[in-house]
């Protein structure tokens, strides 16, 4: 068997990409559904549902590139002519098909790669190349649109590989032409081809799907987008010594040894503070923090659940402390509260004041477990006990208001 292709016939190198892209696409398709399905409630649901993840992704990868190498490869060859083409309609429709496949063979697996480097943690890719894409930020927004294209592109890679299939089935059962046998070991017999006709219409068809395709994908990852604004509860303003102009509340988590960091974008703080006092207490603080405005990654969606925050039953974490001189510049000493579970606290931070500007910046480690956050997590390998703490912020002296 040759392993080029000719005008009428398939090469060993083509049909060889052909059954491995084949297998692949055959694998992966139930292995993701499969692994959608698995709940993930304890360390050990957790762990089969990210190492068949991972499956998953290794092999998307690796179809990704099987289909760049056989689609370089078709470049390279000789089309054998099609054994239909005296069938204008049938022949047209199976080009669409090809070329919708062609296309479901690289937008499938890329956009479920760009979505795993877009987002943070969960299930890593078993390669040694790392789990980041050039120019692929980490990116909530990216991370929602990849998944989308991924979700839609791999409809129609599901719908073109049925059709696919059927036409196959057809001429070999059908038809009785040569056909799927020409794809197999070997050289059947072939007579005479039909005239060949090359027409743009089945590109431009494809094309035109997948166009709309995409506009499909931006309106669900909008949607998501939208649904997590409404999904937060909103914080009232509160009365303050010192206005926050901006400011950040961070945490990061490690899970299987990855570390998966987020934001808070909704909390509050109302502050009394005086640095001129040489005695006692220089002011307080109370923080109060929005649970459902938090964006961690790809675990994001668990993180609010009932095992971990809670966000439908506890929507808000307070920190309550008064601020006092540290060894090394200041401390918050109080509590904190998150699920209604109430423990101390002290955050030391660092504090510039200039022209009654103040720039603070505070770290600290929490316990998750302390909190009775994520207790059916108990294998620090899937979750780590330690959740790390970053609180940066500006804030404004308010004007002192004149004596009556």
């Amino acid at each position: 068997m040759a392993l080029t292709n000719t005008s009428e016939r398939y090469g060993g190198v083509t049909k060889t990409f052909h059954w491995l892209t084949a297998l692949l696409i055959l694998t992966l398709l139930p292995l993701g559904w499969y692994a959608n399905q698995l709940p993930y409630e304890t360390d050990t649901e957790l762990a089969r549902k990210a190492w068949l993840f991972s499956l998953h992704k290794t092999l998307g990868v690796a179809a990704f590139f099987t289909a760049a190498l056989r689609i370089l490869w078709a470049l390279s060859q000789t089309k054998p002519g099609l054994l239909n083409a005296d069938k204008p309609l049938e022949s047209r429709l199976a080009e669409v098909v090809h070329w919708l496949l062609y296309g479901a063979l690289v937008i499938v697996p890329l956009s479920g790669w760009i979505g795993h480097a877009a987002a943070s943690g969960f299930a890593p890719i078993w390669w040694p190349l790392g789990q980041n894409l050039p120019l692929v930020p980490k990116s909530v927004e990216i991370e929602h649109l990849a998944s989308a294209v991924h979700w839609v592109s791999t409809k129609i890679l599901i719908a073109s590989l049925l059709l696919h299939i059927a036409g196959a089935l057809k001429h070999h059962f059908v038809d009785n032409d040569a056909t799927l046998r020409r794809m197999l070991p070997g050289t059947p017999g072939l007579g005479p081809l039909p005239r060949q006709d090359h027409p743009k219409s089945p590109l431009f068809g494809a094309l035109g799907i997948w166009i709309a395709a995409m506009f499909v994908a931006a309106a669900l990852a909008g949607g998501d987008k939208h649904d997590t604004a409404e999904a937060a509860v909103a914080l009232e303003d509160v009365a303050s010594d010192w206005q926050v102009e901006d400011g950040t509340i961070e945490i990061t988590v490690t899970q299987f040894g990855n570390a998966v960091s987020g934001t808070f974008a909704d909390w509050t703080a109302a502050i009394t503070f005086d640095e001129t006092i040489t005695d006692g207490p220089l002011g307080d603080v109370t923080t109060t923090v929005s649970i459902s405005s938090l964006t961690l990654g790809s675990v994001t969606d668990q993180a609010m659940g009932a095992d971990f925050f809670d966000a439908a039953n506890h929507p808000t974490a307070v920190f309550t402390a008064q601020i006092k001189p540290g060894q090394d510049g200041f401390i918050a000493e109080g509590t904190l509260t998150i699920k209604d579970t109430t423990m101390p606290l002290t955050l030391p931070f660092s504090l510039n004041i200039a022209d009654d500007k103040a720039e603070m910046d505070g770290s600290l480690t929490l316990n998750r477990l302390d909190y009775n956050v994520g207790t059916n997590m108990q294998d620090e390998s899937s979750l780590a006990f330690a959740v790390d703490v970053v609180v940066r912020l500006t804030a404004t002296r308010a004007a002192a208001e004149p004596d009556s």
